[in-house]
């Protein structure tokens, strides 16, 4: 069953190294929107894929119950401060983006290394009293940070967005053309 184990991981990996570019798609081109306004979105399809697909989950797969007192307590404490960690990221990488100028190859090996890391320390400080770390997991986390750097630095980062040329003196504007063009259609559809 590690494959199974495996397999999803990948998924996890291919959804979530999708969820920064496909997150940069939903700039406003020209600053008609902040860049919070999908965010409200992503939080609907948390909702819906968790409660949705936690519950068929819970029902089909495992043939669980949906009593959260008790013993089930932890369930609904860890399972919500997991998700309010996982929403708080969210907000910080919609953010990140935003402040990388939608450009997710700076930000996203950051997130995803840095994240292996504080697994790595997470891991570590819930040792029991005799337990050790290998010294490997310090030299996995240092070659993290140069995998970091070499791929943030070296990943195809695309050409920023054109600037709009300087209006001319004497020249019309785009509004302008757009406004003579829509008269001009006006004066023809009267006649």
């Amino acid at each position: 069953m590690k494959w199974l184990a495996v397999a999803c991981a990948l998924g996890v990996a291919l959804c979530w190294g999708l969820y920064g570019p496909t997150l940069s798609h939903a700039r406003a081109p020209n600053r008609e929107w902040g860049p919070f306004k999908p965010y409200l979105f992503i939080g609907i399809a948390y909702l819906v894929i968790a409660v949705i697909g936690g519950a068929m989950m819970m029902k089909l797969a495992f043939n669980d119950n949906f009593d959260y007192t008790g013993t089930y307590a932890p369930a609904m404490k860890y399972g919500f401060l997991a998700g309010c960690l996982g929403a708080v990221g969210a907000l910080f990488l919609t953010f990140a983006l935003t402040k990388a100028g939608g450009k997710p190859a700076y930000v996203m090996p950051i997130v995803f290394g840095g994240a292996v890391s504080v697994n790595a320390i997470a891991a570590f400080f819930s040792l029991k009293q005799g337990e050790t770390a290998s010294p490997m997991m310090w030299v996995g986390m240092g070659l993290v940070a140069v995998g970091i750097i070499l791929t943030a630095g070296n990943t195809p980062h695309g050409h920023p967005p054109a600037k709009p040329a300087p209006a001319v003196p004497g020249t019309n504007s785009s509004a302008e053309v757009t406004q003579t063009s829509e008269s001009q259609d006006d004066t023809t559809t009267t006649t």
